[in-house]
């Protein structure tokens, strides 16, 4: 049977969010215990950096593998905790406006959606979540005893995505000529070459010549906004997004009164 369903890929950093999702998260791993106060100051200022020019191959591969080592021995709960504490706090004012509403017209006209990140899977699924998407793609780490072992099972990067996204596509019958992609990076051009309709995405210097080079439309997402300010709950992103914030309220009183119980016993 040949595939009659169709998707849209989008990259997370810097095409749906402002923001590397991974760096972003340096003061709650502080918090949780997971950082010292020289690793969240060195990845604020990667964060910020990234945020000014984007990161190339080689800056990225030594992000992945400063990451890499820095969470070796982490608690694998600790982590998904920490992102699920804070999801909302982080990532929802960074969440661009343009990128929310591409992804409700594509569910709208019947396309899965799916975020393809380098970020690991911790913190992508709780976003992906967030936003009512069908799907995420992203780097998982070994993990053994409930601890990260420092390495890498698969690396959502480069080709690895393209890779990634023909396999799902032939696990749920997408036709990738029809299929839609964004992204910001010349490191996702294998992810944009992979479907019949690519978009660059505040791209990148090279990006932006080979989108001009190959006639790809070029996109600007320039208003990140609070997802809770503006929920459509017809939709399937306002829905999650609501639910989520109802998941975090929820949470929040829990601890508080889990806070208080403890201070009571002290």
């Amino acid at each position: 049977m040949s595939p009659s369903r169709t998707a849209a890929f989008f990259d997370l950093d810097k095409t749906i969010i402002a923001k590397s999702s991974t760096l972003a998260f340096g003061k709650p791993f502080y918090d949780g215990g997971l950082l010292n106060r020289r690793a969240v100051l060195r990845s604020a200022y990667a964060n910020f950096m990234f945020s000014l020019s984007g990161a190339d191959h080689d800056q990225l591969e030594k992000m992945r593998a400063y990451l890499t080592q820095m969470v070796t021995g982490w608690e694998v709960e600790v982590v998904r905790q920490s992102v699920a504490e804070t999801l909302h706090t982080i990532i929802d004012p960074i969440v661009f406006e343009e990128a929310v509403t591409l992804i409700e017209q594509h569910q709208a006209a019947g396309r899965d959606v799916i975020i393809v990140s380098a970020s690991g899977i911790e913190v992508v699924e709780p976003i992906g979540a967030m936003l009512g998407v069908d799907h995420v793609i992203a780097t998982t780490l070994v993990a053994e005893d409930g601890r990260y072992t420092g390495e890498v099972d698969f690396y959502a990067y480069g080709p690895n995505k393209a890779v990634a996204m023909r396999r799902l596509a032939q696990d749920r019958g997408y036709d990738l000529s029809e299929s839609f992609a964004y992204s910001d990076s010349e490191t996702d051009v294998p992810m944009l070459e992979a479907v019949g309709h690519p978009f660059a995405v505040n791209p990148d210097k090279s990006l932006r010549k080979l989108a001009g080079e190959n006639g790809w439309p070029i996109l600007v997402f320039a208003r990140p906004v609070a997802l809770r300010r503006r929920l459509g709950l017809d939709t399937k992103v306002g829905k999650a997004a609501a639910a989520a914030v109802v998941a975090g309220a929820v949470s929040a009183v829990a601890a508080s009164v889990v806070s208080r119980r403890k201070r009571g016993n002290d």
